[in-house]
C-alpha cells in the first residue's frame, strides 16, 4: 500500500462505499471476501483536476461515457471537467445540465468547473464552493466566448470569485505576434516544431506571472494549470505546506514525458496548449514536482479525432487523450528515478484532495470512500490501438510499452474495472468539497 508517504504491506477492508478498516491479517477474519493483491501496489485513485470530455456539443471527439470508461481503466477515479464545451458552461443552469448528464453516465466520480468570460461575472459569483470544484479562467486562447482579456473583468473575477480560480495562462497578444512572424516566413505550411516557439515560454511566463500578481493583490485562491516552462516554476513556493498555500500549480503528464525533440516523430499528436517545450523545461518541471513548487499532476485530457489532428499546423487542434495511460506513465518515470512512487501518489491523489478540499477522497484512510487502484508494477501495458478506450481512438503513447499496468479500479467501494473489463452498471458520484 502506497499511502501518505509510506509503502507498507497491509490489508484494507471495504464495506459498502467506504474503507472500514486498515490493518494486518484482516483477510483471516470470518466472512470477508479476499482479493489477493500480493506483489502489487494498492493506491488511492487519481483525482484528475483537468480534463476535457467534450460533452455537450463536441461528442464526435469524446463524451462523458467513453472518456470516463477510459479514465477508470487508467486508475482515474475522479475527474474535474472544463467548461469550454458547446455551449460553454457560462451559466449555473448550463453547468447543472452537465452534472445531471454525468450522474446518468459517468463511470468515475465527477465535478465541473464554472466558466468565466468577459461578461458573465454575475453568474460566476453564484458558484457554490461546496458543490463546484472551481472557476476556470482562460487567460489565453479558448473556444467560443471564453478568452478573458479585459483587465476590469479579470480584476472582478479575482476580487469576487467565491471559490478557487483555475487559470490557463498564455499571453494572447504575444502569441498572435509570434504566429504572424511564422506565417510570414512559412505561409500556411508552418512546421509542428514551431508550436513551442509560437506559444512561447515568454508568453506563458508573462501570463502566469500576471495571474499571480492578481491573486496577491486581491487575496484570491489561485491554481495555475499545466505549467510548461522551468521559468514559471519560480513563481511558486516550496517553503510552506500545501494547506497554507493560496497560490498553487499543476503539471501535466505530457510536459513531464515529452520534449520538443519529439515533434519530429509525434508531430500534431503532441500538440497541446501550452506547448510541450525544451528538455530543459521538462527537467525544471520535474524538479518542481519533487521539491513542492508544483503541487499536483494532471492530464489535460483533450481528445480530437485523428483526422482533425492530421491537418496542417493552423488547422490542427491542440490537445490529446491521456487519462488511460497517465498513471502507467508516471510509475514508469518513478521506476526511472525521476521521482518516487510515493511522489506519484502524493501528486495525483493526496494533493488534489487537499488542494480542492475534496470530501473524504484521495487517501487510503478508514472512513474514506473506497476509491482505490491496484497497480501491477511487474506487469506491462502495450499501447495498441485496439486497447484505446477514448472515442478518438489514438494515443500519443501508441506503440509504447509501459512497465506497469492498472489491474483493478474501485469507485465508491465497487470494482468498476478489472483486467481489461469494465462494469458498465456502476456510476460515479458528484464530488463534494469541504469549503
Amino acid at each position: 500500500m502506497i499511502n501518505e508517504g509510506r509503502i507498507r504491506t497491509l490489508d484494507v477492508l471495504i464495506n459498502g462505499e467506504f474503507i472500514e478498516k486498515i490493518g494486518e491479517d484482516i483477510r483471516t477474519e470470518p466472512g470477508v471476501n479476499v482479493i489477493d493483491a500480493k506483489g502489487k501496489y494498492l493506491v488511492p485513485g487519481m483525482i484528475d483536476d483537468q480534463v476535457h470530455f467534450r460533452e455537450p456539443g463536441l461528442t464526435h471527439k469524446a463524451d462523458l461515457t467513453t472518456e470516463s470508461r477510459a479514465a477508470v481503466a487508467g486508475g482515474v477515479t475522479s475527474f474535474m471537467e472544463m467548461p469550454n464545451t458547446v455551449p460553454n458552461a457560462l451559466t449555473i443552469s448550463l453547468l447543472e445540465e452537465k452534472y445531471d448528464r454525468a450522474a446518468a453516465v459517468s463511470r468515475a466520480n465527477f465535478s465541473f468547473y464554472m466558466g468565466a468570460s468577459n461578461d458573465n461575472i454575475a453568474e460566476v459569483v453564484k458558484t457554490d464552493p461546496r458543490t463546484v470544484c472551481g472557476v476556470k479562467v482562460f487567460m489565453g486562447s479558448s473556444t467560443g466566448n471564453m478568452l478573458v482579456d479585459e483587465e476590469s473583468t479579470l480584476e472582478a473575477i479575482f476580487r469576487e470569485s467565491p471559490t478557487l480560480i483555475a487559470t490557463h495562462c498564455e499571453d494572447e497578444p504575444l502569441i498572435r505576434r509570434n504566429m504572424k512572424e511564422f506565417r510570414d516566413k512559412y505561409g500556411e505550411d508552418v512546421p509542428m516544431s514551431a508550436h513551442p516557439l509560437i506559444r512561447s515560454a515568454e508568453a506563458c511566463y508573462r501570463s502566469s506571472s500576471r495571474a499571480v500578481e492578481l491573486a496577491e493583490k486581491f487575496g484570491a485562491r489561485l491554481h495555475v494549470l499545466h505549467i510548461s516552462t522551468a521559468k514559471e516554476t519560480t513563481l511558486f513556493r516550496k517553503d510552506i505546506p500545501l494547506e497554507e498555500k493560496k497560490i498553487t500549480a499543476e503539471a501535466c503528464v505530457h510536459h513531464l514525458w515529452f520534449s520538443d525533440e519529439d515533434y519530429g516523430d509525434k508531430g500534431p499528436f503532441i500538440k497541446w496548449n501550452p506547448a510541450i517545450k525544451t528538455a530543459e523545461d521538462r527537467s525544471g518541471i520535474r524538479q518542481a514536482v519533487v521539491d513542492g513548487r508544483i503541487d499536483i499532476i494532471a492530464t489535460d485530457h483533450a481528445p480530437h479525432t485523428k483526422q482533425e489532428k492530421e491537418q496542417p499546423y493552423f488547422s490542427s487542434p491542440s490537445g490529446g487523450p491521456l487519462v488511460q495511460y497517465a498513471l502507467p506513465a508516471l510509475f514508469d518515470l518513478a521506476a526511472d528515478g525521476v521521482f518516487k512512487p510515493e511522489d506519484v501518489v502524493t501528486k495525483t491523489a493526496h494533493n488534489p484532495a487537499l488542494l480542492f478540499a475534496v470530501d473524504r477522497r484521495g487517501f487510503i484512510r478508514e472512513g474514506y470512500y473506497a476509491d482505490l487502484v491496484l497497480v501491477d508494477h511487474h506487469g506491462g501495458t502495450e499501447v495498441a490501438r485496439e486497447q484505446i478506450l477514448s472515442k478518438c481512438g489514438w494515443s500519443p503513447f501508441e506503440g509504447h510499452r509501459f512497465r506497469t499496468k492498472i489491474s483493478s479500479t474501485w469507485i465508491n467501494g465497487q470494482r468498476v474495472y478489472h483486467e481489461g473489463r469494465i462494469n458498465d452498471e456502476i456510476r460515479g458520484k458528484r464530488l463534494i468539497f469541504d469549503r
